[in-house]
Protein backbone atom coordinates (compact mmCIF):
# COMPACT_ATOMS: atom_id res chain seq x y z
CA UNK A 1 0.00 0.00 0.00
CA UNK A 2 1.36 3.40 -0.97
CA UNK A 3 1.64 5.55 2.18
CA UNK A 4 0.48 8.63 0.27
CA UNK A 5 -2.81 6.87 -0.48
CA UNK A 6 -3.48 5.48 2.98
CA UNK A 7 -5.80 6.90 5.59
CA UNK A 8 -5.70 5.93 9.23
CA UNK A 9 -8.83 4.68 10.95
CA UNK A 10 -9.45 5.63 14.56
CA UNK A 11 -11.59 3.84 17.12
CA UNK A 12 -13.89 6.54 18.55
CA UNK A 13 -14.58 6.17 22.29
CA UNK A 14 -17.66 7.73 23.87
CA UNK A 15 -19.02 8.07 27.39
CA UNK A 16 -22.07 9.89 28.77
CA UNK A 17 -20.27 13.23 28.35
CA UNK A 18 -19.48 12.69 24.65
CA UNK A 19 -16.32 11.75 22.79
CA UNK A 20 -13.43 11.01 25.12
CA UNK A 21 -10.80 10.04 22.60
CA UNK A 22 -9.75 7.89 19.73
CA UNK A 23 -7.05 5.37 19.08
CA UNK A 24 -5.42 4.31 15.80
CA UNK A 25 -6.87 1.12 14.36
CA UNK A 26 -5.53 0.34 10.88
CA UNK A 27 -4.98 1.85 7.45
CA UNK A 28 -6.76 1.23 4.18
CA UNK A 29 -6.15 2.66 0.72
CA UNK A 30 -7.87 6.04 0.40
CA UNK A 31 -9.73 5.30 -2.88
CA UNK A 32 -11.78 2.64 -1.09
CA UNK A 33 -13.06 5.04 1.58
CA UNK A 34 -14.21 8.64 1.17
CA UNK A 35 -12.68 11.18 3.57
CA UNK A 36 -15.48 11.13 6.12
CA UNK A 37 -16.57 7.49 5.82
CA UNK A 38 -17.22 5.53 8.97
CA UNK A 39 -17.91 1.87 9.64
CA UNK A 40 -18.54 -0.30 12.66
CA UNK A 41 -15.85 -2.47 14.21
CA UNK A 42 -16.65 -5.99 15.32
CA UNK A 43 -17.34 -4.74 18.86
CA UNK A 44 -19.81 -2.08 17.65
CA UNK A 45 -17.58 0.97 18.16
CA UNK A 46 -17.29 3.33 15.24
CA UNK A 47 -14.20 3.47 13.06
CA UNK A 48 -13.61 6.75 11.28
CA UNK A 49 -11.08 7.97 8.76
CA UNK A 50 -8.78 10.68 10.00
CA UNK A 51 -9.21 14.07 8.35
CA UNK A 52 -5.95 15.84 7.65
CA UNK A 53 -4.41 18.72 5.76
CA UNK A 54 -5.34 18.59 2.08
CA UNK A 55 -8.64 16.75 2.65
CA UNK A 56 -12.03 18.23 1.91
CA UNK A 57 -13.62 19.25 5.20
CA UNK A 58 -16.68 17.14 6.05
CA UNK A 59 -19.73 19.38 5.86
CA UNK A 60 -22.06 19.92 8.79
CA UNK A 61 -25.29 21.75 9.59
CA UNK A 62 -25.66 22.23 13.33
CA UNK A 63 -27.97 24.25 15.60
CA UNK A 64 -27.00 27.25 17.71
CA UNK A 65 -28.55 27.88 21.14
CA UNK A 66 -31.14 30.15 19.49
CA UNK A 67 -32.23 27.42 17.07
CA UNK A 68 -30.59 28.90 13.97
CA UNK A 69 -28.17 26.69 12.07
CA UNK A 70 -24.57 27.05 10.97
CA UNK A 71 -23.72 25.19 7.77
CA UNK A 72 -20.09 24.76 6.75
CA UNK A 73 -20.92 24.87 3.04
CA UNK A 74 -22.58 28.29 3.53
CA UNK A 75 -19.24 29.59 4.85
CA UNK A 76 -17.43 28.81 1.58
CA UNK A 77 -15.30 31.80 0.62
CA UNK A 78 -14.33 32.47 4.25
CA UNK A 79 -11.46 31.06 6.26
CA UNK A 80 -13.05 28.83 8.90
CA UNK A 81 -11.55 27.64 12.18
CA UNK A 82 -13.62 24.71 13.49
CA UNK A 83 -12.99 23.87 17.15
CA UNK A 84 -14.44 20.78 18.85
CA UNK A 85 -14.84 21.32 22.59
CA UNK A 86 -16.53 19.94 25.70
CA UNK A 87 -17.48 21.41 29.08
CA UNK A 88 -15.20 19.02 30.98
CA UNK A 89 -12.13 19.93 28.90
CA UNK A 90 -9.56 22.03 30.79
CA UNK A 91 -7.56 23.16 27.73
CA UNK A 92 -10.86 24.26 26.11
CA UNK A 93 -11.24 26.90 28.83
CA UNK A 94 -7.83 28.29 27.88
CA UNK A 95 -8.56 28.21 24.14
CA UNK A 96 -11.76 30.30 24.26
CA UNK A 97 -10.11 33.65 25.10
CA UNK A 98 -7.64 33.09 22.23
CA UNK A 99 -10.45 32.21 19.78
CA UNK A 100 -12.37 35.31 20.93
CA UNK A 101 -9.28 37.40 20.22
CA UNK A 102 -8.81 35.83 16.75
CA UNK A 103 -12.48 36.36 15.85
CA UNK A 104 -12.29 39.98 16.97
CA UNK A 105 -8.99 40.66 15.14
CA UNK A 106 -9.69 38.84 11.88
CA UNK A 107 -13.47 38.42 11.54
CA UNK A 108 -13.81 41.49 9.32
CA UNK A 109 -11.05 40.14 7.07
CA UNK A 110 -12.85 36.82 6.48
CA UNK A 111 -12.22 34.54 9.48
CA UNK A 112 -15.15 32.66 10.98
CA UNK A 113 -14.66 30.58 14.12
CA UNK A 114 -17.18 27.84 14.84
CA UNK A 115 -17.05 26.05 18.19
CA UNK A 116 -18.75 22.64 18.06
CA UNK A 117 -19.81 21.42 21.49
CA UNK A 118 -19.96 17.65 21.90
CA UNK A 119 -21.51 17.39 25.37
CA UNK A 120 -24.42 14.95 25.64
CA UNK A 121 -26.17 17.33 28.06
CA UNK A 122 -26.72 20.89 26.85
CA UNK A 123 -26.87 22.37 30.41
CA UNK A 124 -23.21 21.33 30.88
CA UNK A 125 -22.23 23.36 27.82
CA UNK A 126 -24.38 26.30 28.90
CA UNK A 127 -22.66 26.42 32.32
CA UNK A 128 -19.28 26.40 30.60
CA UNK A 129 -20.35 29.27 28.32
CA UNK A 130 -21.57 31.33 31.28
CA UNK A 131 -18.11 31.07 32.82
CA UNK A 132 -16.18 31.24 29.54
CA UNK A 133 -18.18 33.33 27.04
CA UNK A 134 -17.63 33.12 23.29
CA UNK A 135 -17.99 35.92 20.73
CA UNK A 136 -17.76 33.37 17.90
CA UNK A 137 -20.44 30.93 16.69
CA UNK A 138 -21.25 28.04 19.02
CA UNK A 139 -23.16 25.03 17.73
CA UNK A 140 -24.17 21.77 19.39
CA UNK A 141 -23.71 18.14 18.33
CA UNK A 142 -24.81 15.91 21.21
CA UNK A 143 -25.13 12.94 18.84
CA UNK A 144 -21.43 13.19 17.97
CA UNK A 145 -21.85 12.77 14.21
CA UNK A 146 -19.63 15.73 13.28
CA UNK A 147 -16.65 14.83 15.51
CA UNK A 148 -17.03 11.29 14.25
CA UNK A 149 -16.89 12.51 10.64
CA UNK A 150 -13.66 14.37 11.44
CA UNK A 151 -12.30 11.44 13.53
CA UNK A 152 -11.66 13.79 16.44
CA UNK A 153 -9.11 12.18 18.73
CA UNK A 154 -9.54 14.35 21.84
CA UNK A 155 -10.62 17.72 23.19
CA UNK A 156 -10.05 20.30 21.97
CA UNK A 157 -9.37 19.48 18.31
CA UNK A 158 -9.30 22.22 15.71
CA UNK A 159 -9.37 22.32 11.92
CA UNK A 160 -8.40 25.34 9.83
CA UNK A 161 -10.40 25.23 6.60
CA UNK A 162 -9.53 27.39 3.60
CA UNK A 163 -11.95 29.39 1.43
CA UNK A 164 -12.37 26.41 -0.92
CA UNK A 165 -13.45 24.09 1.91
CA UNK A 166 -10.19 22.16 2.33
CA UNK A 167 -8.47 21.43 5.63
CA UNK A 168 -5.11 23.23 5.78
CA UNK A 169 -4.16 22.54 9.41
CA UNK A 170 -5.21 20.23 12.24
CA UNK A 171 -4.45 20.93 15.91
CA UNK A 172 -4.97 18.42 18.69
CA UNK A 173 -5.08 19.99 22.14
CA UNK A 174 -4.36 23.64 22.90
CA UNK A 175 -0.89 24.82 23.85
CA UNK A 176 0.07 28.42 24.53
CA UNK A 177 3.39 28.01 22.71
CA UNK A 178 1.54 27.24 19.44
CA UNK A 179 -0.77 30.27 19.46
CA UNK A 180 1.60 32.62 17.60
CA UNK A 181 2.30 30.10 14.84
CA UNK A 182 -1.38 29.37 14.34
CA UNK A 183 -2.21 33.08 14.26
CA UNK A 184 0.49 33.60 11.63
CA UNK A 185 -1.04 30.81 9.53
CA UNK A 186 -4.49 32.40 9.83
CA UNK A 187 -3.10 35.81 8.87
CA UNK A 188 -1.28 34.32 5.85
CA UNK A 189 -4.48 32.72 4.53
CA UNK A 190 -6.57 35.89 4.82
CA UNK A 191 -6.68 38.55 2.12
CA UNK A 192 -4.38 41.53 2.79
CA UNK A 193 -5.83 44.52 4.61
Amino acid sequence: MNAAHARAFFRIRHNDNGIIGASPEFSRPAPVYPEWATECAADGTRLALSVGAGDAAPVFVLPTASGETVALDKLRGRLVYVDFWASWCGPCRRSFPWMNEMQQKYGARGLTIVGINVDKRRPDAERFLQQTPAIFSIVFDADGKTPEAYAVKGMPSSYLIDTAGNVVAVESGFRDEQKAGLEERIRALLPPQ
